[in-house]
């Protein structure tokens, strides 16, 4: 047989259009988004980081809908494994501050004045991603008031059961004793723990490790280990290129995302490990 006969075919290179990539991936589109603002060159790589992160904050929040969705209908296996998905997804998002974490504070003021009052927290879809965990708060739609589309899809969020909410209310259905106070609370509401919920996921991790529940508590906690670790990875990143100035948008900086790396997410799953 000729040495031929192993060569592959050559690909199909003439298209009447755009190639089917840029028809899937449109990534004509992507890459002509990025319009600076500074004629700094780092300002790029701050602005292309910060839209990679929007991109992973959107199939974040797909991977926890699709979750809260499944565990409303009693399936926690698609529910795990959506929410196994997302970790890989949180790691690559976590990873993306590497770019951003040696900004010297030079280098950021370089082009920080670009920024204007534009600031993460106005992010309508890590909104979403925190809607979910359960960090509830009407406040946090109004600078969108001016977006119709982007502030209906948030106060939709803000009404529905959080992820969380969701698993709370799949351990009362499989008989754990979950107060009414909980089970029916205003879900518009911050997650508060709750001293039941906590007993529950202690008799959870008291059984058998290969539970399903027991196996969505570890998913769900993989997830929390993750958004703590974002929130301190963001915290570093700031406190380095910036100290302890006032953020953009007016926002307290560094004091405010402190505050938030004390949070746990799902916090009744790390107090019940105490009484295991």
């Amino acid at each position: 047989m000729s040495h031929e006969a192993y060569e592959p075919e050559t690909p199909h290179l003439d298209f009447a259009g755009t190639t089917p990539y840029e028809d899937y991936v449109k990534a004509d589109v992507l890459t002509h988004l990025q319009h600076t603002l500074s004629d700094d060159p780092g300002e790029m790589v701050f602005l292309v980081t910060t839209q990679v992160m929007e991109l992973w904050f959107t199939v974040i929040v797909h991977e926890w809908e699709t979750a809260a969705q499944a565990l409303r209908g009693d399936d926690v296996a698609t529910a795990t494994a959506a929410l196994k998905r997302s970790v890989r997804e949180l790691e690559a998002l976590n990873a993306s501050w590497r770019p951003l974490a040696q900004l010297t504070p030079a280098q950021f003021n370089s082009y920080r004045s670009a920024l204007g009052e534009g600031s993460g927290f106005q992010s309508a879809m890590y909104r979403r991603m925190e809607f979910l965990l359960g960090e509830k708060s009407a406040s946090m739609l109004v600078p969108h008031r001016g977006a119709p589309r982007v502030h209906a899809e948030l106060e939709k969020a803000l009404h529905e059961p959080s992820l969380y909410d969701e698993a709370v209310r799949l351990l009362a259905r499989r008989g754990y004793d979950v107060p009414e106070s909980v089970l029916r609370r205003d879900v518009a509401l911050r997650y508060e723990p709750s001293p039941e919920v906590e007993a529950a996921w202690t008799a959870v991790y008291s059984g058998d490790e290969s539970d399903e529940l027991a196996r969505l508590g570890e998913a769900l906690s993989d997830v929390a280990e993750l958004v703590w670790r974002w929130r301190n990875d963001h915290l570093v990143a700031t406190r380095r290129a910036m100290g302890a100035k006032t953020g953009t948008g007016g926002s307290a900086g560094v004091a405010w995302l402190e505050k938030r790396a004390q949070k746990n997410v799902f916090p009744e799953l790390w107090t019940a490990r105490s009484y295991v």
